[in-house]
């Protein structure tokens, strides 16, 4: 398992880095670049005019024997036959360096952001520590926008494509490291997906195809953890899709659940169904579904003899929905993935 760590100024992505060495027993490794060091230091007068520019890497660990590489080629080439231990670096300074990693399985970049007014008072305290001068707010948002907008060395090519992005409010540390228990940050299916997160993502897939005014579902058809069809919701073939006007009824703003008889939207779960026949659903089939099935579908699904249905966001029949597939014979349950994108690491 190998973490990166990217952030703004004063965000604490070397705070994460350190929970993750104390918490979790990982490694620090450091990729040693050219770069202008954006925190306070010892030396120098001004710390916003005059950044210093270093060879070498600034150590936030008491430890001095990090194993340091000059290059991202060797890097990985220390990592990868060591790679069901546990590794972090906050070194990661172009899009080169973060697409080798990238191809790496056992990779995974986690960025993390604080409000800036937040992010300032820290780097305030920092200069304190150093007895270095203070900037103004201005001073330190000019130097935190070259950090993450200059079109050379700037990090938000970076920072966009990280899996998960952490945002850390909070004032007190303990309470920071208390947030980051609480997301298991070292869950292995962030990595390799399992199989129910593999096929709702399919799901969701599917679900951009829809062209259904009313809400936008996908759903996967699996046997045997092989796809045997796929839909999403919208008019039948032939006819014109709902988001040109084909389904007055999706197009009238009919509240969830009304007027269904006058829907012309196929679901996305009769597409599926559909494509698939009965004779290829067969014992053992599992239906991966974006949103509950609706009380129509669950019957249909039921029919054909389909074993399990598995579902990620609620619906409004999920009861009538359960009670029908319970009576039918089919499994029923709600899949919840590890949390991704941005997660509020704020005061509890």
């Amino acid at each position: 398992m190998f973490i990166g760590l990217c952030g703004t100024i004063c965000a604490g992505k070397h705070t994460v880095a350190k929970f993750l060495v104390e918490e979790y027993g990982f490694k620090v490794v450091r990729l040693v670049a050219p770069t202008s060091t954006p925190l306070p230091r010892k030396e120098g007068n001004d710390i916003i005019n005059t950044p210093t520019t270093t060879t070498t890497v600034v150590s936030h660990f008491p430890e001095n024997d990090d194993p340091s590489f000059s290059s991202v080629d060797e890097l990985l080439d220390y990592v990868t036959p060591r790679w069901q231990e546990r590794w972090v670096t906050t070194e990661i300074w172009s899009e080169d360096a973060l697409e080798a990693l990238l191809k790496r399985p056992f990779f995974m970049l986690v960025s993390v952001d604080a409000p800036v007014i937040v992010r300032w008072q820290r780097y305030i305290d920092k200069c304190k520590t150093f007895n270095s001068p203070p900037p103004t707010l201005e001073a330190f948002i000019t130097k935190a926008d070259t950090h993450m907008f200059d079109p050379t060395t700037g990090l938000i090519p970076l920072f966009v494509r990280a899996t998960l992005h952490l945002l850390n409010s909070s004032n007190s540390i303990n309470t920071f490291r208390e947030n980051l228990k609480s997301i298991d940050l070292v869950d292995e299916t962030r990595f390799r997906p399992t199989w129910d997160a593999y096929f709702m993502k399919l799901a969701n897939l599917a679900a951009q195809r829809s062209n259904c005014m009313k809400r936008r579902v996908g759903c996967v058809l699996v046997r045997e953890k092989r796809v045997i069809s796929t839909g999403y919701n919208g008019t039948p073939r032939g006819l014109r899709n709902c988001n040109e006007g084909g389904c007055s009824r999706c197009n009238s703003g009919s509240t969830g659940g009304s007027s269904l008889s006058t829907c012309l939207c196929l679901h996305a779960e009769e597409n599926a169904l559909l494509e698939a026949g009965r004779e290829r659903i067969g014992k053992g089939s599992i239906l991966y579904c974006d949103t509950c099935p609706c009380l129509t579908c669950s019957v249909k699904i039921a029919q054909v003899g389909i074993s399990e249905v598995v579902y990620s966001q609620a619906y409004s029949m999920d009861n009538r929905t359960a009670d029908v597939l319970s009576e039918g014979g089919v499994k029923l349950r709600q899949f919840s993935p590890p949390r991704e994108g941005v997660v509020l690491l704020a005061e509890q």
